[in-house]
């Protein structure tokens, strides 16, 4: 629901900047509209990717549908680089050589305005939930924002962070122009916003690459893991552990363990099975495998923050 929200004030918002840009003639202003279209696309594809990506497992995708989010995701922040970055410089690099004076100022001020209250609105409610979730993983804000697997609130978070930027730019871009006379000021602030709107994309882009082809998870996640596997009281030792990402906030896991006692084969694989299904419960995990360790294999330890 929140991000169908953000993209029907993005729809509002970009409507707004066309018809301020056409109205100013504002270099400036026009990539503010193309940054606003781009993220409303933005948010038809996190929709999406939300939709796929929450689908149950099957016998065709046993790891579940997870990875189309990051795949979606992926596709999205293509979109805000083509968009909204290619576009914005291409039209500022053009209107470089612009004489015109500033047109009906106060009318993009007014739009900018208010585009700045609603975009900071919907940051400052990515910004809290990054905040909450990074204070219970114990570490800073922008770490959790550049490692979650939950790329819809990473999207969120720099598009809404690059929104308030380009704004200020677009602002004062503008006000520059309007002040000195020289529109070259305008081409200037749309080259800044598409700029700013490349690099973001391609920090999107890197992190969805990263997710899809498989990336370790942090050394906090992998504690928690281990620590929660050995506290079973049917789990003596664990000798391997292997974690990945199959979708946000999704894990496959792979371990062998030492089982306490020395039960029949029969029973091991039935207790072995249980294990897992109890891991399974957990709403993070996706599945599980376990296997037994070897006498000889040194055994896996792990400290976890208090």
């Amino acid at each position: 629901m929140t991000v169908f929200l953000a993209f029907l004030a993005n729809v509002l918002v970009a409507v707004a900047k066309t018809i301020a840009a056409v109205l100013t003639s504002s270099a400036s202003m026009v990539a503010e509209a193309a940054h606003s279209w781009a993220d409303a696309g933005n948010e038809v594809f996190l929709l999406i990717a939300d939709r796929r990506g929450a689908r149950v497992k099957d016998e065709r995708h046993p790891l579940g549908y997870g990875r189309s989010a990051f795949v979606w995701s992926l596709i999205a922040a293509f979109g805000i680089f083509t968009a909204g970055s290619i576009v914005s410089i291409m039209h500022g690099v053009q209107e470089l050589a612009d004489e015109g004076p500033v047109e009906s100022p106060v009318v993009a001020y007014a739009v900018l305005g208010i585009s700045f209250v609603l975009e900071g609105a919907s940051f400052t409610q990515a910004l809290i939930r990054s905040r909450r979730l990074a204070r219970t993983r114990g570490t800073s804000t922008w770490d959790f924002v550049l490692d979650t697997s939950d790329t819809t609130l990473r999207a969120v978070f720099f598009e809404d962070a690059a929104a308030l930027v380009g704004l200020v730019l677009a602002g004062g871009a503008i006000a520059l122009h309007q002040i000195t006379g020289v529109a070259a000021w305008d081409a200037v602030g749309s080259i800044l916003v598409g700029v700013l709107l490349g690099v973001v994309a391609i920090i999107l882009i890197g992190r969805n690459m990263a997710f899809l082809v498989g990336t370790s998870v942090s050394p906090a996640v992998r504690a928690r893991v281990g620590a929660a596997l050995l506290a079973s009281s049917d789990v003596h030792r664990l000798t391997y552990l292997h974690i990945e990402f199959v979708g946000p906030n999704r894990l496959f896991i792979v371990a062998e363990v030492d089982l306490a006692g020395d039960a029949r084969e029969h029973d091991v694989a039935r207790r072995l099975r249980d294990i897992e299904r109890q891991i399974e419960a957990n709403e993070v995990v996706e599945t599980v495998v376990l296997s037994l360790s070897v006498d000889d294999e040194p055994s896996l330890e792990f400290v976890t923050e208090s």
